[in-house]
């Protein structure tokens, strides 16, 4: 994946929000790639990064994660029917005011929230949450004005398809034993008939 910017024409003051409460001494500057890339499995990628479990000297009450640049938000991909059926919700304060807006919608309106909020909500509730939400710059599109940091891009690792769900495995091997047990049962009927036919076949002594 390359990681060489274009010209960035979006909000800098948003995009650069925040870095200078961060100590990047030390830190990384990872790049993920988010242009096909399965929602939930990116953001599983993301979360351990951030919190710097990749290190050996990782220690939940540190925060020792590296920087986070997360591009082509807009191209996340979901599983399944998740666009239409999964919706996010929150509450004014006011009575009988609960909002609601759908995944589908979402993207539409600001594709970058939907991997914020899917990598916060991997994280754990304490003190830390915030700075290593100031460590998540993610962009709609391949655009970004990091391009004077040593950025590393991420690679995701392989993911492993399984051929078929283990209880739909299970079906399948219950209903090719069945088949092979009826099979056997005809053959032995059909033996069955063949060892009467032969033995009233022959003559009487």
């Amino acid at each position: 994946m390359s990681v060489a910017p274009q010209a960035f024409n979006g909000n800098l003051k948003k995009a650069v929000a925040g870095i200078r409460r961060i100590n990047l001494e030390g830190l990384r500057w990872r790049v993920f790639d988010a242009k096909g890339q399965v929602l939930g499995r990116l953001a599983s990628q993301i979360s351990t990064v951030v919190q710097g479990k990749d290190k050996p000297t990782y220690a939940p009450n540190r925060d020792d994660g590296d920087i986070c640049v997360i591009l082509n938000a807009k191209h996340i991909a979901v599983t399944g029917r998740k666009l239409t059926d999964k919706f996010y919700r929150w509450h004014t304060g006011y009575i009988g005011h609960l909002k609601e807006r759908s995944l589908k919608d979402q993207m539409a309106k600001d594709p970058t929230e939907v991997i914020r909020k899917a990598v916060l909500r991997m994280l754990p509730r304490n003190k830390l949450r915030d700075d290593r939400d100031l460590k998540l710059r993610i962009f709609p599109d391949s655009e970004h004005p990091f391009g004077d940091k040593p950025l590393q891009p991420y690679v995701m690792p392989p993911r492993q398809v399984r051929e078929m769900r283990p209880r739909a495995r299970r079906a399948v091997i219950r209903a090719q034993k069945k088949a092979d047990q009826q099979q056997q049962g005809v053959n032995k009927i059909s033996k069955g008939k063949k060892r009467d036919e032969t033995h009233n076949s022959q003559p009487t002594a």
